[in-house]
């Protein structure tokens, strides 16, 4: 399997729309077939994968030279105010990181929480607390899976860009996943080559170069209005200025993995890959 450390990897959110059946093995296959690097497993809906098939995965997508990230799922809260929904969501993540391991995958995205009716400060001590529970508890297994904090495009979601570098300098182990198009949408801007140029170079500063030797990173289109995302497009649908971004991977020689996201996914992650190289 290629380490995300030595190039820039490019593949597809969940299963290509031209693979022959809805399952992993079927996508790594056709992600083979169409010249991608990597996929990222969705449990976005919850985690319905079986040991057998989690091993036969890590066999195929080693024998196949394909990298692996896994999303856990959308409904996990850190911050919710109700105990039982924060023990859930915990346990959420262990699981996903825990098959995560098992899969071969290194990354493990997923969504921190609402604010709800709390301020900002006090939603991110709850989500710090959590996070550093689980990445005590993942180094106790010896896991090889990374927890990576999304940036979120709604504004009631914790997750802006300064919100993820500074829980990743708080928590032990914790990484970013760098979703361009949440930024985007939640900021109104980041949109031109100098804000991506300001992006890399903030997580540069605050997390080492090696964040950005080993980054994970999630794009798409976005539709947007005042309070963020609204959903996501295909690339060319939207005003992403890709080409630009393109050009800042490029400048500030960033490697790992590369997920799109668009509705159309192989065909706007071909176009990024073959853009950048």
């Amino acid at each position: 399997m290629p380490s995300a450390a030595k190039k820039l990897l490019f593949g597809t959110a969940g299963v290509p729309l031209s693979a022959s059946s809805l399952t992993t093995l079927s996508a790594l296959d056709r992600i083979r077939e169409l010249g991608l690097d990597c996929l990222e497993i969705e449990f976005v809906k919850g985690m319905k994968m079986g040991q057998d098939t989690a091993l036969r995965i890590r066999e195929k997508a080693s024998a196949c030279k394909i990298g692996l990230s896994v999303h856990a799922p959308y409904y996990v809260n850190l911050s919710s105010p109700e105990e039982g929904k924060r023990l859930l969501s915990q346990e959420q993540l262990l699981n996903s990181a825990r098959m995560a391991d098992m899969c071969g995958a290194k990354n493990v995205v997923f969504h921190g929480g609402y604010y709800g009716r709390e301020n900002p400060e006090k939603a991110c001590e709850a989500i710090k607390k959590a996070l550093q529970e689980l990445t005590s508890v993942l180094r106790s297994e010896r896991s090889s899976a990374s927890l990576r904090l999304e940036t979120m495009g709604k504004k009631s979601q914790f997750g802006s860009l300064e919100e993820v570098l500074f829980m990743c300098r708080e928590v032990k182990d914790l990484l970013p996943c760098l979703d361009f198009s949440h930024i985007h949408a939640r900021e109104g801007k980041a949109n031109a080559y100098i804000h991506f140029h300001r992006i890399f170079e903030k997580v540069e500063r605050k997390l080492g170069e090696r964040a950005l030797k080993n980054a994970h990173i999630h794009v798409s289109g976005v539709d947007y209005n005042e309070k963020g995302e609204l959903k996501h497009i295909d690339l060319q649908e939207s005003d992403f200025h890709y080409d630009d971004w393109i050009q800042a991977l490029k400048d500030f020689e960033v490697e790992g993995m590369v997920i799109c996201e668009s509705p159309n996914l192989e065909q706007d992650a071909l176009m990024l890959k073959k853009l950048f190289y």
